[in-house]
């Protein structure tokens, strides 16, 4: 009989948090820029420079923990651990081992068999490390520190995950809390949220863990998914075969559908961990939790939950809106400014999922303002555009974010309203089409259609369709 294998899972998640200076000096964490511009000598390891704590890092990393039910340390320190590598410009990184910040908390995702609760083992703050790139021409190896004392928080699961499906869901509801707060933008391709996976397998139902690896260079969820089941496939045919998996730290290539060994999995004696000697623990006092708790913003769930009760809008739409925190401040918003909730929902649903789709763009992304998003509506509402005007508007809204009414004007996008300059196109439109006439008359109504659009196209888009199809109508019948 064939044997059955369980897999299981446990995470870490580096999250990069959206302080304006770096977790221990006062250079930018603005992504991007010129390479080795955004540091000094706290962030590039230089001898006799002192760490000074960002307040809000610690800001962001309790209010994590206690959005994820975490207990929170009252007092806690940081650690010293040790390894050599060209992107550590100190040959250390300030992290926590002994006392971090948070633990024992829990996140609850939905699978296929239920609700589920994920063990959060601990979340502690840490420095990143710098950024090394690979110059294949040159046959050298170049480095940017820009990176390079980014705040970073590390959330640890427990090995509570059982396939990649469950991963991907403790994913998605992290990224959403993390994105609630406000604590990061979690952009998996610009390395803000970065996933590293611990898996093993063992036979169904073995109490004992296996021997696990841990799986780096997951910069998206579906290379997640792919690593999980590629890594499973791995192991479970090395036992099947007699051999055993050998612990250790591999890479995924996402291109070729496989991984490779990086190097041996290191434990905590490996980085000889002691108390950073520069950095005096954080005391965190009962007011200081309250006034956070206090904070916490408006979860998903609620604002689903309140959204039903307030606004007239389908249930899937809710579902789409509140998936993205940006996305409901817009609608939230735009629906305060021009009171028609169900109007920016369609918006939101129509034409901006579909330019988010072609753009593949993530909703975070969306450049519309609610008061340009509100504007719209009312031209449409007041019928000064059509709907087709509305849309090439609004793409342009999408791009960079115009002022609608504004650029209607400039263009000379308003639909004509004058009756008499609007029968007098439609009467030579009858004329040029006497075939699609004599069809109409005979019964086939898709040739009022053809007559519609040909006024439409006579009037450059800017007529409205309803006022067309009732001239078109009354004309035609009085034939």
């Amino acid at each position: 009989m064939a044997r059955e294998y369980e897999t299981v899972i446990g995470l870490e998640v580096h999250v990069e948090l959206a302080t304006r200076t770096k977790i221990f000096c006062g250079c930018s964490t603005a992504f991007g820029g010129r390479p080795n511009a955004h540091t000094c000598p706290v962030c590039t390891g230089m001898p006799g420079s002192l760490p000074v704590l960002n307040r809000k890092v610690l800001e962001y990393a309790v209010s994590v923990g206690l959005a994820m039910n975490c207990a929170i340390a009252r007092e806690c320190k940081f650690d010293r651990k040790n390894y050599f590598y060209p992107d550590n410009p100190q040959n250390y990184q300030i992290s926590q081992l002994y006392v971090p910040v948070c633990g024992n908390g829990r996140i609850e995702i939905d699978t296929q068999e239920g609700s589920k609760k994920i063990g959060i083992h601990e979340i502690h703050m840490e420095e990143d490390a710098g950024k090394l790139i690979h110059d294949a021409w040159e046959d050298c190896t170049l480095v940017d520190y820009n990176r390079s004392g980014v705040p970073l928080i590390e959330i640890v699961t427990e090995p509570d995950l059982r396939s990649s499906q469950e991963v991907i869901a403790f994913l998605e509801k992290l990224r959403l809390i993390i994105q609630y707060l406000g604590a990061s933008d979690c952009k998996l391709q610009e390395g803000s949220m970065r996933v590293d996976v611990n898996l093993s397998v063992r036979e169904r139902g073995a109490s004992a863990y296996g021997t696990r690896t841990e799986m780096k260079n997951l910069n998206s969820f579906h290379a997640i998914s792919r690593a999980i089941e590629g890594e499973k496939s791995r192991q479970i045919d090395l036992l099947e075969s007699g051999e055993a998996v050998v612990q250790e730290t591999r890479r995924w290539d996402d291109d070729k559908g496989c991984s490779h060994t990086m190097r041996s999995k290191e434990d905590a004696q490996d980085y000889r961990y002691f108390p950073d000697p520069d950095l005096v623990p954080i005391c965190i006092s009962q007011e200081y939790l309250d006034k956070i708790r206090a904070g916490l913003p408006e979860f998903r769930t609620e604002k689903m939950a309140r959204y039903q009760a307030e606004y007239d809008i389908p249930a899937y739409d809710i579902e789409i809106i509140t998936g993205s925190k940006h996305m409901a401040d817009l609608f939230e918003a735009a629906t305060a400014i021009c009171g028609q909730p169900k109007k920016v929902s369609n918006w939101l649903m129509g034409e901006t999922m579909r330019l988010l789709r072609e753009q593949e763009k993530d909703p975070q992304d969306i450049l519309v303002s609610p008061g340009h998003l509100a504007a719209l509506i009312e031209l449409v509402e007041k019928k000064e555009i059509n709907g087709s005007v509305a849309k090439e508007v609004y793409e342009v809204m999408f791009a960079r974010d115009v002022d609608p009414v504004q650029y209607v004007e400039d263009r000379g996008l308003k639909t004509v309203n004058d009756e008499g300059a609007l029968r007098s196109v439609v009467e030579e439109v009858i004329a040029a089409n006497p075939r699609s006439v004599s069809d109409y008359r005979g019964g086939k109504e898709k040739a009022l259609g053809f007559l519609v659009g040909q006024t439409m196209k006579a009037m450059k888009g800017k007529a409205d369709p309803v006022s067309v199809d009732r001239l078109l109508r009354e004309l035609l019948q009085g034939m």
